[in-house]
């Protein structure tokens, strides 16, 4: 396995009264694909928002190439070269394709900043923000968004791509686009932690798998193992991915 890139030690959380993240211990490869898994309320949203700074963790370390971050404020945290992309996608549904992306381009002050190859990199995987470029994001598709999202997390070299269950409510053919897209961003070396749900992504982007339940960290491993032990996954995830082929 290669060396990790992101690690939490002993991470606990609280949102108001509420004990969500109990003791999270979790190493995330560089240049790997890691899977975050687990049921609903398992504290998966919890644990990406922790490290993006959005929730503050009330015990442990989170350590991102050798420094600790926990203590950082989220601005600081997404400057060492970390993006996040929500469940909710985050983006402006009045500004336009293009708007989105220059606002996200942190370092641009004009397009003319931002670098050619890296927005032609970004349309090749994702042909409709070129068609959509001068839309208003809020008249896109449910999927066409996803893709303006990620597209917002990629438009500046990122070390860490945090992304929270991209495929959600996707039709399949939209979901297929997505998986060959993040196949492509693993054959470029980019680190990824993914919660997903959607059984197809983990079985073909998972380089590696970590399993959430009750705000804990149940079960780590490559994720080869994990798709060949059905008995595993049914006691952690409550359904076997051979029956979701």
């Amino acid at each position: 396995m290669s060396q990790a890139l992101l690690s939490l030690h002993g991470v606990h959380t609280h949102i108001g009264a509420y004990h969500i993240l109990h003791g999270v211990e979790m190493d995330v490869p560089e240049g790997q694909l890691t899977l975050l898994l687990g049921r609903n309320g398992a504290g998966k949203t919890t644990t990406l928002r922790t490290l993006m700074g959005l929730w503050r963790a009330s015990a442990g370390r989170v350590v991102f190439d050798g420094q600790d971050i926990q203590a950082l404020p989220t601005p600081d945290i997404a400057g060492l070269g970390i993006a996040y992309v929500p469940e909710n996608m985050g983006i402006f549904a009045d500004l336009t394709v293009r708007e989105n992306l220059l606002l996200a381009a942190r370092a641009a002050r004009s397009l003319n900043d931002v670098d050619t190859d890296r927005l032609d990199w970004i349309f090749r995987m994702f042909p409709a923000m070129k068609t959509f470029w001068r839309h208003p994001a809020g008249k896109l598709s449910g999927g066409q968004k996803q893709m303006l999202a990620l597209s917002r997390a990629l438009i500046e070299p990122r070390r860490l791509l945090l992304v929270d269950e991209p495929s959600k409510g996707l039709a399949p053919a939209i979901v297929r686009n997505l998986i060959d897209a993040f196949a492509e961003l693993k054959a470029a070396r980019t680190t990824v932690l993914l919660v997903e749900q959607n059984i197809h992504f983990a079985r073909e982007l998972g380089d590696n798998v970590v399993v959430m339940d009750d705000g804990r960290v149940v079960h780590a491993g490559p994720m080869s193992g994990f798709v060949n032990d059905e008995a595993l996954q049914t006691r952690l995830l409550g359904l076997s991915m051979g029956a979701h082929t």
